[in-house]
């Protein structure tokens, strides 16, 4: 399973649409967080609905005991839906996200890895706020 795809299920109740490098089967494998399910409303495959993910996070930070930065933290994002956001995670995510730059866990890798998968969860039916994509 990619991180990503966890990303994609744990925020949107669904996984993302295969990219380039992507099989199908490998995204229908894994079963979507039942949290997310529960906050993430229905969709079908013929016209997905859009998930609010500012409201589904915020949401879930809102029963987070830990206060978190996930507005702009690929970190606190990962712990807010209980992923591993340890550097050997991160890099995983960045070598599926296609980053070009170290994998050294800078501040330059954690910020084009938020805006990625920001963009992503836009790509695949999550509205995002513009803030969260520049």
């Amino acid at each position: 399973m990619s991180i990503l795809g966890d990303l994609m299920g744990a925020i949107l109740g669904r996984q993302p649409a295969p990219t380039s490098g992507q099989s199908v089967a490998a995204q229908s494998q894994a079963p979507a967080s039942s949290s997310a399910a529960e906050t993430a409303p229905a969709t079908s495959t013929a016209s997905p609905s859009k998930v609010d993910v500012e409201a589904v996070l915020t949401e879930k930070a809102s029963k987070n005991g830990e206060k978190l930065n996930w507005r702009q933290s690929i970190v606190d994002l990962m712990k807010l839906v209980q992923l591993d956001s340890s550097l050997a995670a991160r890099k995983k995510l960045a070598q599926e996200l296609g980053y070009q730059g170290a994998l050294d866990g800078s501040a330059e890798m954690n910020i084009w890895l938020h805006k990625q998968v920001m963009a992503k969860l836009a790509e695949n039916g999550g509205r995002v706020p513009q803030s969260m994509l520049h």
